[in-house]
């Protein structure tokens, strides 16, 4: 697949660009959270049994799950502020029914919707990649890829304010509030990327990933309550393999599937992907445990004994440390590149977790650990969107970024099911009433750091570093990743038979000799870098171009002048560079 532009202007990234699409992600990351302050009291609140009420949750990881990957691929496609908008609009509908409604149905049905919303992660990411100067682009992809954390993790106090002084339908007036800000916020300010990749959506595809993720999800999610080694759980876990190998099957055959599976098989992303669901272990661990710890009554002997505000208030600097990092990993990574970045990150987490064993006697002690961890999370959560957007095709950004959201989602998921487990095998029967036990806890936080332990392991295995070469795209460089949409541009047309769009020729001296090793550079009407290249030992160059329209020809070599030919491009376009020239106007 390639990449290719609109023929629509775009308006130009203001500084407020970065903050909006970061608030659009705290929104909808807001939505995972929201319902955990008043989880014990959803079966008396909806009159309805306890294993019916987790569907209020569970409907929510699903949908979000499945809506991930797909509304990254048609961001690509359609464009990805477009999607956005109907993401955040589709999470407005789902929390207006959820906050109209007593009934068990009609909740699911807008918490379903609600989850709807977390594509707007990778669409966010999307758009920065597209529309931000490499200069900003960094500490801009890391402060969205940690509004996952950060949304999830201010919602606890915040909602646990507001279930605790008001009826709890104002969550869900709340949420739609703040939809409708977010898309208001995000009509006005966020300019639509002007990049659109070729193809068509992939329908059989996003149904078979559905199938396979619900099946392998739902068991997963329900797997205390059914039993794990129940007929139920056991048949859809292996229905979930059948479903998704027969997926891979298809999308291996598929010209433009919904998820390039050669790509995703890449050493870089797959190890990064398989990172990613380490880094959603660990960070669900303490959003699970910490809220219970604090709130068991002193009379335990363990528990901290403290409200539901104050608990949830406890557990906010795992959020705002997060929101902190961004600009942290921006000098880490242009210093020493995202892998290192990411593990370092993991290395805090796995401190956080080792030192958080024996840090749980006392409020203060849960600041501290919830600091700490979320410094580290916020670090690696940074980290994965670099990593990813450094080794796809840009045709295939959204829908990448998509599939890491995915497998952070995953993660979670997990963390919920195996650490639900733990606390529930590990409880004290008391007056019919399982009770979670301090053993429980620290069993907790041994398989976090069991988690870390892993995902370091593969951070080791990615690759050092990549090759700087025109035809590698680099997260942190715009004008790499224009080179590279121009150099697939025209892979695609050679390809396809026709005839390729750039300029060619040669690069002469004075006296026309040619010159070797002159730099050739493409500016396009923004005054950006469109592509770039040395001349060979004979003086030759040739540049592919992303899209008609006009250029500039840039040429300079050691002992020479620089020049500059103002050229529109039409076709394929011989230009020859005499640097004993001024420079001069081409017509194509």
């Amino acid at each position: 697949m390639s990449h290719t532009t609109t023929d629509e202007p775009t308006r130009s990234a203001s500084g407020a660009t970065v903050p909006v699409l970061a608030f659009a992600g705290i929104v909808v990351a807001v939505m995972q959270t929201l319902l955990v302050p008043v989880i014990k009291d959803l079966p008396a609140l909806l009159d309805t049994s306890p294993s019916n009420a987790t569907w209020v949750l569970t409907s929510t990881l699903l949908s979000g799950a499945v809506a991930t990957p797909i509304m990254g691929r048609l961001g690509d496609l359609f464009g990805k502020r477009r999607m956005l908008i109907v993401s955040l609009s589709v999470m407005v509908v789902g929390a207006l029914i959820s906050a109209f409604t007593d009934a068990l149905i009609p909740m699911i049905v807008g918490r379903t919707l609600q989850g709807v919303a977390m594509g707007a992660i990778p669409l966010g990411i999307g758009l920065m990649r597209d529309i931000l100067p490499r200069e900003r682009l960094g500490s801009a992809m890391a402060l969205m890829s940690s509004s996952i954390g950060v949304g999830g993790g201010l919602a606890l106090p915040a909602a646990a304010l507001v279930a605790q002084h008001t009826d709890w339908h104002t969550l869900f007036y709340g949420a739609a509030g703040l939809g409708v800000l977010s898309i208001g916020l995000t009509l006005l300010v966020v300019p639509e990327s002007p990049l659109r990749a070729k193809g068509s959506f992939d329908l059989p595809g996003a149904v078979g990933l559905t199938a396979g993720l619900i099946l392998f999800l739902l068991p997963i999610t329900k797997g205390s309550d059914w039993g794990w080694s129940s007929p139920t759980t056991l048949g859809l876990f292996a229905a979930a393999v059948v479903v998704l190998l027969l997926w891979g099957l298809m999308e291996l055959r598929v010209a433009a599937p919904l998820v390039d599976l050669r790509t995703t098989a890449r050493r870089e992303v797959l190890l990064t992907n398989l990172a990613s669901i380490m880094v959603g272990v660990s960070f669900f661990v303490i959003s699970l445990v910490l809220p219970q710890l604090l709130q068991l009554p002193a009379e335990t002997g363990y528990g901290l004994g403290q409200s539901m505000v104050v608990a949830g208030l406890c557990v906010a600097p795992l959020g705002l440390t997060m929101m902190f990092t961004a600009p942290v990993y921006a000098r880490l990574s242009a210093r020493y590149g995202p892998r290192t970045t990411l593990i370092i990150g993991l290395l805090i987490i796995g401190i956080g977790y080792a030192g958080g064993l024996g840090l749980m006697n006392a409020a203060w002690q849960t600041v501290i650990t919830s600091v700490l961890i979320g410094a580290g999370i916020g670090l690696a959560y940074s980290s994965l969107p670099a990593l990813i957007i450094g080794a796809v095709p840009a045709s295939e950004t959204g829908a990448a970024n998509g599939l890491n959201t995915l497998m952070r989602s995953i993660g979670t998921s997990v963390s919920s099911a195996v650490i639900g487990m733990v606390l529930a095998n590990t409880a004290n029967d008391v007056g019919g009433v399982a009770v979670p036990t301090m053993h429980g806890f620290r069993v907790s936080f041994l398989i976090a750091t069991a988690a870390v332990a892993v995902g370091l392991a593969l951070a080791f295995f990615l690759p050092r570093r990549r090759p700087s070469t025109a035809t590698q795209l680099r997260a942190s460089s715009e004008e790499d990743a224009n080179l590279a949409r121009a150099e697939q541009a025209l892979a695609g047309e050679v390809a396809a038979g026709e005839s390729p769009r750039g300029f060619r020729g040669r690069v002469l001296a004075a006296d026309g000799a040619p010159v070797a090793r002159a730099k050739v550079t493409l500016i396009d009407r923004h005054g950006r870098q469109a592509g770039a290249t040395l001349s060979a030992e004979d003086g030759g160059y040739a540049l592919a171009v992303p899209a008609r329209g006009p250029y500039v020809l840039a040429a300079r070599a050691a002992g020479h002048g620089p020049l500059a030919h103002a050229a529109t491009h039409g076709g394929d376009h011989q230009v020859d560079l005499d640097l004993s020239l001024p420079g001069e106007t081409v017509h194509a």
